[in-house]
């Protein structure tokens, strides 16, 4: 009887096994925006991972900033960079907790796709023009939601969803796999970020914190492999947690990163240049909304010119919006012949 199963099926039984009782059951989910006939092969999560991998808007973070811009090297992460760093710890520590592998690592993928160019420079430019305020998580939520697909949106479940928009503050009725995201989230970017500072040479192995070194280790790979092995042990009832020596170092390490890396002169020295080329473009759109691609006349007509330019500017690429920038604002030379 078995083997006239469907591929879904036979996984949506296995995940009774591999999934613990704080995790979400695939067959559980409460659903999509817009009903849909189920994949005979995958869960509903495991579509969700599927649409967000081949979307538009996960294809272009490999072209926004991480955190410096425009750096010279292959080596600094970019946004794309960032979001599978992001996904494969959700993942490993997802499983060792018997979580939804599935769902965490759809939510991961997805947790970043409303974000500006130029990183969070770019995020709080848009955030001081746009009357609505701008704010990447709920930018994401709209871009998978709305944005995608010309305007139909990918139609994601709604654990997946809400891992998107909460990946940053948090719900109260967070799934435990939004949980993993967020603090996930926060051991890559530390991490990450620091190994670009000392690659950057804004920072010596001896300026680390001692603490930070000593708890979590030398080296990127073992600082990350500490807090994650951390809190897979130390995680239980239902509460995803460091131990106490951990969470003193995570917070001395998140202390350093915004206190020093985060306000360098090298990470920031740019960042005027990003407000002006972000205002300059919103100002033109919202003067010029017919100069907008085809498919924002809709949020023009239903939402305005301001909804619809931040829609487009946040979506663009760094190397994008400085092309634009220079084709509205910069003369062309030209030749007498």
């Amino acid at each position: 009887m078995s083997e006239l199963l469907s591929p879904r099926i036979k996984r949506q039984q296995l995940e009774h096994i591999l999934v613990g009782p704080s995790g979400v059951l695939a067959e559980n989910s409460r659903g999509r925006l817009r009903s849909e006939p189920e994949c005979d092969i995958r869960t509903c999560f495991q579509r969700d991972v599927d649409r967000i991998t081949h979307s538009k808007s996960f294809r272009r973070l490999k072209h926004k900033t991480q955190v410096f811009l425009s750096p010279e090297g292959d080596h600094y992460r970019t946004r794309l960079t960032h979001t599978l760093e992001v996904t494969r710890i959700a993942r490993t520590i997802s499983r060792a907790l018997m979580f939804n592998e599935d769902l965490t690592e759809a939510m991961s993928l997805g947790h970043d796709l409303g974000h500006t160019p130029f990183g969070h420079a770019g995020e709080r430019a848009l955030d001081k023009l746009y009357s609505g305020g701008f704010k990447h998580y709920e930018q994401s939520l709209r871009v998978v939601d709305l944005l995608e697909k010309d305007g139909r949106g990918l139609n994601l479940c709604y654990e997946t969803r809400m891992g998107i928009l909460n990946h940053t503050c948090g719900a109260p009725d967070d799934t435990r796999e939004a949980t993993v995201l967020r603090y996930s989230d926060h051991i890559a970017f530390l991490n990450h970020d620091l190994d670009d500072a000392l690659r950057a040479g804004i920072i010596t192995e001896s300026d680390i914190p001692n603490e930070i070194v000593r708890i979590c280790g030398h080296s990127t790979s073992r600082r990350i492999d500490s807090m994650v092995s951390d809190m897979i042990s130390n995680s239980a009832d239902d509460i995803i947690r460091f131990s106490p020596e951990m969470q003193r170092a995570y917070d001395l390490f998140h202390e350093y990163m915004y206190g020093v890396i985060y306000v360098h002169p090298v990470a920031k020295g740019e960042e005027s240049k990003v407000e002006g080329i972000i205002e300059g473009l919103y100002r033109y759109y919202t003067a010029h909304p017919e100069t907008l691609p085809g498919e924002f006349g809709k949020i023009v007509e239903n939402e305005g010119a301001e909804r619809a330019a931040c829609d487009y500017i946040s979506g663009m690429t760094d190397g994008y919006a400085m092309e634009k920038y220079e084709e509205i604002y910069i003369p062309f030379t030209w030749k007498v012949k």
